[in-house]
């Protein structure tokens, strides 16, 4: 990762981009003093109503198979937390997304009497990262745990008459499109097609579902089906995928006890979570625990163990190294691509191989007809993939270059957010021409991106029209034109040109603040909070940073309405089922690692940059581990639960004067301190 040094040696090329100037984690059942991260996490987070649409299914990280609950009524993930009816168990989610979700593939459902409507009253129901439990009023109680690609699920039955019905159409959003199986005396193999997010495209899972011991599988419908058990209080089901064939399926199905693959999952999202240890106040600890578990549940690593897997367009291929699927590129490029780069290198590798192994087979910007897991989106994959090359990824440009001209042909400029977004991916597409040596290629589309500037000032310069503050004016897709109008995150020394200079910019930001413009039930305005350190003025980044963070703020826009509609007075991020402010999907780890990254006083100042702005953690010390012998710690001298100005920073004990580090600084490893104070140093961070 040596290529990261060139940004130690032309630091100065940053001013091209900034100035030269519980509700519980339980609901009753007792769990098991697990140690160590795992037991910080609240799986109930954001699981209730339109708050961040996210389920306590039992996962694992990077895994397309996760169990959990089906509720009457339920949200995008099929659950609700408030609900008591359920309707069963499935077996894919994902997490946090829109257009009423994804997933809800192979209903499961244990029964009484064979009635296949017997009626399922939650009682009480537990869960913690790779678990989850629920016991019914009629006395079943139901287990499920989970490893890579595998699933078990563990069901007690009040009598020895044990039943399941299964419903292999079952869909979330009724997306079922077909399926094909087949039956042996105690297992169901096959495959499932399903709709992508938004119906824009197809997957296809491949499955084995194994009940040992069952005396019969009988259909009792069209994709339907009645097993009878074995005559115990007692029955299991193993089940296992593949984005390959069934024979894959069916060599995922483990058959470890329960205990030992609770235990695994355990352990893997142990070893995760600890790469991160923050300190501090435990309600602080623990939502950062319980956010950081929803940046590690996507992408998903579908190719086998040896290297078999299936391209987006339905192709089988053999790759060296591992490929993942499951992609909300246009919501997660801001923050949990970012924080996976720098947290989980060991990953991410792989994981940005697998973005531009997309283009040969036939990337979309949003799904193809033959996605091997769910997925939803991959705009500015180009901004990712630029952005891993400055920090030291080994991403095959030269190889995918013609694919990445032709995406930039297609780029739309037809709204005034969309033109916006475009030029920065021919800024990306610039920078990436740069690194294969296509020095014409680059300059042409650094100007092409720089035509930014026609655009703003035809939509986003008049402050003064009466539909700047209007959900979806003039065609925008999730904003208003005051939240897009910063979005030039490739050149904010051109913007603030274009606004009239830095003064009349902090002016306007403040406006922005001040009036409550400010939308954070959505992306298009995240990086906007930060952009206060690109000027004279960072401590305003410091201080708007801990409000969303942990404070009261005021929110008016949801994707719902415009400004005056019912406005949010409270806190953003709560560690409870009703989470985040109504509206705000998680986006497949993207609000949340918000959260993480800032949390630890650490944000992007711009996808494509290797470059983080400093503001103060919401912790005394912080912790990075990367396993191979190099950690970065980040103590907070003068620490205070409520001070978040900074008055002081040294890297490794030399005094720093900049509010930016490295991706370099920072995973060579060190020490940060910084010192906070009740006031701002507004000499801090300026220069």
């Amino acid at each position: 990762m040596k290529r990261i040094v060139f940004w130690q040696l032309v630091a100065a090329v940053f001013f091209m981009f900034v100035s030269c100037s519980t509700e519980a984690a339980k609901d009753g059942m007792e769990m098991p003093d697990v140690g160590e991260k795992v037991n910080k996490v609240n799986v109930f987070l954001g699981t209730s109503g339109d708050h961040g649409q996210m389920s306590p299914s039992a996962s694992y990280p990077f895994s397309m198979l996760s169990i959990g609950p089906v509720t009457d009524p339920h949200t995008h993930t099929g659950y609700e937390y408030y609900a008591k009816k359920y309707m069963g168990f499935v077996h894919t989610h994902l997490e946090g997304v829109g257009c009423t979700g994804s997933g809800g593939n192979i209903l499961i459902k244990p029964i009484l009497n064979g009635d296949i409507n017997t009626e399922l009253i939650k009682q009480e129901q537990s869960g913690e990262p790779g678990y989850y439990a629920v016991s019914f009023e009629n006395g079943i109680k139901s287990e499920m745990s989970v490893a890579h690609n595998f699933g078990l699920h563990k069901y007690h039955f009040p009598q020895n008459n044990n039943e399941l019905f299964i419903d292999l159409s079952y869909a979330l959003s009724d997306r079922f499109v077909n399926e094909e199986h087949s039956l042996s005396d105690n297992s169901i193999s096959g495959w499932i097609d399903t709709k992508t997010t938004c119906s824009r495209g197809i997957y296809r899972i491949y499955y084995c579902l194994e009940v040992p011991g069952c005396q019969s599988i009988t259909e009792v419908g069209e994709h339907k089906f009645l097993i009878k058990g074995n005559n115990t209080a007692d029955l299991q089901v193993y089940i296992g995928f593949s984005s390959v064939n069934t024979d894959y399926a069916k060599e995922r199905v483990q058959k470890n006890s329960f205990q030992q693959v609770r235990l695994s999952a355990e352990t893997q999202w142990n070893k995760l979570l600890n790469q991160i240890q923050v300190t501090g106040e435990d309600d602080r600890v623990n939502l950062f625990y319980s956010l950081l578990y929803r940046g590690l549940q996507a992408p998903y690593l579908i190719s086998e163990e040896d290297g078999i897997y299936t391209a987006i367009d339905g192709s089988v291929q053999h790759s060296s190294e591992a490929i993942y699927n499951g992609w909300a590129i246009w919501d997660n490029y801001r923050e949990q691509l970012p924080m996976l780069s720098l947290f989980y290198p060991d990953q991410y590798g792989d994981i940005a191989k697998s973005i531009a192994n997309l283009y040969p087979y036939g990337k979309d910007n949003w799904a193809t007809k033959h996605e091997p897991s769910p997925t939803v989106r991959t705009e500015h994959a180009m901004v990712v993939l630029l952005d891993a090359w400055e920090k030291g990824y080994d991403v095959p440009l030269d190889k995918i270059k013609k694919y990445l001209l032709e995406e930039a042909e297609r780029l739309d400029y037809g709204s005034p957010d969309k033109a916006l977004e475009s030029s920065y991916d021919c800024w990306a597409l610039s920078g990436i021409l740069k690194i294969t040596g296509d020095d014409a290629l680059s300059e042409e589309y650094r100007q092409k991106a720089m035509e930014y500037k026609t655009y703003w000032l035809k939509d986003f310069a008049d402050l003064t029209k009466n539909d700047i503050d209007r959900m979806q004016a003039r065609g925008l897709y999730q904003g208003t034109i005051w939240q897009y109008r910063w979005f030039v995150p490739f050149d904010i020394s051109g913007l603030k040109k274009l606004a009239g200079g830095e003064d009349i910019f902090i002016e306007q930001l403040d406006q922005f603040f001040n009036e409550n413009n400010y939308n954070h039930a959505n992306q298009p305005d995240l990086q906007v909070p930060g952009l206060y350190n690109a000027t004279n003025e960072p401590w305003k980044s410091q201080k708007l940073y801990r409000e969303l963070l942990l404070d009261t703020v005021v929110q008016c826009y949801f994707n719902n309405n415009s400004k005056g509609i019912d406005p949010y007075v409270g806190r953003i991020y709560k560690n409870e089922p009703r989470a985040y402010l109504r509206t705000m999907d998680d986006d497949a780890g993207t609000m949340s690692s918000w959260f993480v990254l800032r949390s630890i006083g650490l944000s992007a100042v711009n996808v494509g940059t290797p470059l983080y702005y400093l503001t103060a953690p919401i912790f005394e010390s912080v912790k990075l581990d990367w396993g191979n012998g190099n950690t970065f710690e980040i103590r907070v001298k003068n620490y205070n639960k409520d001070y978040y100005f900074i008055n002081k920073v040294e890297l490794n004990g030399q005094v720093l004067s900049r509010n930016w580090l490295t991706q370099d600084e920072i995973i060579k490893g060190g020490k940060l301190v910084i010192e906070t104070s009740e006031l701002p140093n507004k000499l801090w961070g300026v220069q």
